[in-house]
């Protein structure tokens, strides 16, 4: 498919409170699907929020959320990405899923970088690889929040063959100039698309930055919200991408070897 309309759901996670957050994503991916949307990401963690202390608990609510997205998806024709709590066999990942427009999962990712600073590695275990999804729209690399600072990452997905990169989050408000630059150099550096979802609002003193985008290859800001719930969307010509690479064949020239 060489254009696809891309959605993007920004919104305040209530933590552990998995029926209201699915009801709010349930009401803002039809919204997007009425104005057209073949494509929509949810942020990080959507469905329960960083509830730590019960995430044994809320990742069994996982599957249940997983096979109503299915349905969803089947019913709308569109394919829907958005991290969850997976419990696995030796304890729970930040796993991001991609449910494609018939219904079927083309992927999973589990999140790869856990954020120290604030005890993240403490309750999640890591993911061992980069994924890129084979959709029915073409293929989408997987990226959440602290991911993005590790550009080895996003330019594995590219090298992959990547033409779009969703990037679920929740980032914070005191770093958001942060999230702004690296999501434009993600998308500039790899000569791709740039989804990106993150929460607004927050967990008491935290405070959530929002600014979720949708990026071209050029680094232009194609959709943007501000620090509210929003939900935004934009035509992504998948053209662009080769185009781009032609003009400036970055990853052509590229000299590994040289890089140590």
């Amino acid at each position: 498919m060489k254009v696809v309309k891309a959605g993007i759901i920004q919104f305040d996670v209530r933590l552990g409170d998995v029926e209201w957050n699915l009801r709010r994503a349930r009401q803002r991916i039809s919204f997007l699907a009425r104005k057209g949307a073949q494509l929509v990401l949810l942020p990080e963690m959507w469905s329960t929020g960083f509830a730590n202390e019960r995430l044994e608990e809320l990742s069994e609510t996982t599957p249940a959320v997983l096979e109503g997205l299915i349905r969803l998806s089947e019913e709308l024709h569109l394919t829907i990405i958005g991290s969850l709590p997976e419990k696995g066999a030796d304890g729970i990942y930040n796993t991001a899923y991609v449910v494609d427009r018939d219904g079927s999962v083309a992927g999973s990712y589990r999140k790869v970088h856990l954020f120290s600073p604030t005890k993240e590695d403490r309750y999640f275990r890591p993911g061992d690889k980069a994924v890129v999804a084979k959709t029915s729209l073409g293929p989408i690399g997987l990226m959440i929040c602290y991911d993005l600072r590790f550009p080895e990452l996003c330019r594995s997905l590219a090298l992959q063959g990547a033409k779009i990169v969703a990037v679920m989050a929740q980032w914070p408000a005191v770093r958001v100039d942060h999230w702004k630059a690296l999501l434009k150099a993600r998308a500039i550096e790899n000569q791709l698309f740039v989804l990106a979802a993150n929460r607004c609002g927050g967990d008491g003193d935290l405070i959530y930055g929002g600014h979720s985008r949708i990026i071209s290859p050029g680094g232009d800001v194609l959709a943007r919200a501000g620090k509210d719930p929003a939900s935004l969307s934009a035509s992504i010509d998948l053209r662009l991408v080769e185009r781009a690479r032609k003009q400036i064949p970055c990853l052509q020239e590229r000299m590994p070897e040289a890089y140590g």
